[in-house]
């Protein structure tokens, strides 16, 4: 059985550890040396070496036991950093039976509940001399800064047929099968200054600015497309007209068309108003991660919905609104679906998880491996 009080012990201490996104020096060493304790072949790539990455990524490989060498070879993946504010986190198990933060931080169970499971299932295996074939354990840095560590992974580092990011704020047991594609949209707005009792003589860019916000089309575009302005900035005071302003935009959907179709949209309102009104917009568009779509029939996903199934969970599939680890890996060729983890509210101060949750993850991990290698 899964050592239940030794995975919450794990993942207390994981989540008390400072890691956020950008700032992994502190706890990739520990990650790296408890890996190496349990006798895994552990690998760093390069990723530090960018500015905006603290640490490297590690690829942590666990042999094949005997007679199990043929067996498909798989990979699990999380990542070790959170957003903010992450630091100095204080976990509390409540009589709910739900782990919390203080209230002043996240919790961080995005995701080192997943990392805690993934050690345990380790633990598992080794103590139980339980048959597998070689897994590979892809821990990675900046996820949380739109996907900046995988990245830079090389892909000639992951030996696996398939895999799973366990990494999804859905109820544990179910199981995400497909991702939108993100743009991210970038603009400067460039008017010209003037003193603000002589606007006729500047051009204001927050006027240029708010008057093509208010003729796109933002929000739910259609079934597949979202599109939000999320940052707007710029100016430097009350009695000046601005002449520069940025705005970071996003657009996400499921279908290539829609979303090519909105951020051609975003991008000539944006020049068409400023050119209309003296100014001038230099928009950057970059594609932040790819959408993906597998199937409930590919073998990947059937793992995963059986080894639900097994533990007595639903083992449903479902399609998500946000992009993961994974969302890079399968642009390898390496099929990859996501994983539920059971956190809930994430990325605030409410942020919580089960321990329940936890356990039945470690489990369906377990359950995971055990199939592949009687398959």
């Amino acid at each position: 059985m899964i050592n239940s009080q030794r995975l919450l012990e794990t993942f207390l201490e994981l989540v008390q550890i400072n890691s956020e996104t950008g700032h992994e020096e502190v706890i990739q060493p520990i990650l790296k040396k408890k890996f190496e304790e349990l006798g895994l072949n552990v690998t760093e790539d390069h990723a530090s070496e960018k500015s905006w990455l603290g640490a490297n990524n590690l690829i942590c490989t666990l042999p094949a036991t005997s007679a199990k060498e043929d067996v498909s070879k798989i990979y699990f993946t999380s990542h070790m950093d959170t957003v903010v504010p992450g630091i100095n986190i204080k976990p509390q198990i409540k009589e709910d039976g739900y782990i919390y933060s203080d209230g002043s931080t996240i919790l961080g169970a995005d995701d080192k509940a997943g990392l805690a499971a993934i050690i345990e299932t380790i633990q598992y295996l080794n103590e139980n001399e339980i048959p597998h074939g070689q897994i590979q354990f892809i821990i990675t840095v900046g996820e949380e800064s739109g996907l900046k560590g995988v990245k830079e992974l090389d892909s000639t580092y992951i030996d696996a047929e398939f895999g799973y990011a366990v990494d999804a704020s859905q109820p544990v047991g179910t199981t995400v099968v497909g991702a939108p594609t993100q743009m991210v949209i970038n603009t400067t707005i460039l008017g010209k200054t003037a003193h603000a009792s002589t606007p006729s003589e500047g051009i204001s860019a927050i006027n240029i600015a708010a008057k093509a916000i208010s003729r796109m089309k933002l929000g739910q575009i259609d079934d597949y497309t979202t599109a939000n302005i999320g940052k707007f900035h710029g100016g430097s005071a009350t009695n000046i007209v601005a002449d520069e302003v940025v705005l970071e935009a996003e657009a996400r959907s499921h279908d290539n068309q829609s979303i090519e179709q909105q951020v051609i949209h975003m991008k000539e309102t944006f020049e068409t108003t400023a050119q209309e009104l003296g100014g001038e917009a230099k928009v950057i568009i970059e594609k932040s991660y790819p959408g993906f779509k597998l199937e409930n029939d590919d073998k990947v996903t059937q793992f995963a919905i059986n080894s639900a199934r097994e533990l007595g969970l639903a083992g449903d599939t479902v399609i998500a609104g946000g992009g993961s680890d994974g969302s890079i890996i399968n642009t390898f060729g390496i099929p990859t679906v996501i994983l539920g983890v059971g956190y809930e509210h994430i990325h605030t101060t409410s942020e919580r998880i089960s321990v329940n949750s936890l356990n039945q993850l470690a489990k369906q991990i377990v359950k995971i491996i055990d199939l592949v290698a009687k398959s």
